[in-house]
């Protein structure tokens, strides 16, 4: 079952909206993970675009357990500050976006590990709003943006999620950006009503073009 997730600190202004997931597409995720496994012990062989069945043992590379490998990531979460930076150019662009359009962090993510989230966001000055949900986030989208007349855009690095949003909000700017890994190269593909983007600055022009048309 979803959980609720809590809106009330999200407030919208007369301008178009940018809803922006976090982990490799604001923050470093699968790099800082790394080294954080490798402090560990542990490290990430990259045969598929999944955690659980890919981290091994360094020391003689047994594979983790799901269980281990599921509270490694929660570890990691808990530990966010200490490793995750920003990804690209993000913080610059997304501080330019927030000039003309309303920013809004989605991330996914248990939501007990927000505020280790929102002091990491705001120490780089990313004070945008942040919720944190494991629901799909196509439902949020929609209810965040309700029935406004306003341009929409969605930025994520997994195919699922511009799913779950083309169908809660067809008129949403889907904009695919990620890095660039050995295991993403293992990630599945949008489809072709999403917009690819190599990387921060290609993604702001995507958005801005769909802003300007208001």
């Amino acid at each position: 079952m979803s959980e609720i997730v809590d809106l009330a600190h999200v407030r919208l202004g007369d301008r178009p909206l940018a809803v922006c997931d976090v982990d490799d597409v604001v923050l470093e995720f699968l790099r800082p993970f790394e080294r954080f496994l490798d402090s560990l012990g542990h490290r990430l062989v990259p045969r598929s675009y999944r955690l659980h069945g890919n981290i091994v043992s360094a020391r003689d590379d047994s594979p983790l357990a799901d269980a281990l490998v599921s509270q490694l990531i929660l570890d990691f979460f808990e530990a966010q500050e200490s490793w995750q930076t920003p990804f690209g150019d993000a913080v610059t662009t997304l501080k330019r976006l927030g000039e003309t359009a309303d920013v809004v962090f989605l991330t996914a993510m248990p939501p007990r590990y927000t505020l280790m989230r929102r002091r990491l966001l705001d120490r780089l000055d990313l004070t945008f709003p942040l919720l944190a949900t494991e629901s799909p986030k196509g439902p949020v989208v929609r209810h965040m943006h309700a029935d406004r007349p306003l341009p929409l855009a969605f930025i994520d690095d997994m195919a699922h999620n511009h799913v779950s949003v083309a169908e809660s909000v067809p008129q949403c700017l889907l904009v695919h950006l990620m890095p660039e890994s050995d295991m993403h190269r293992h990630a599945p593909k949008p489809g072709p009503h999403v917009v690819q983007a190599r990387n921060w600055p290609e993604a702001e022009g995507h958005l801005l073009r769909h802003f300007s048309r208001r």
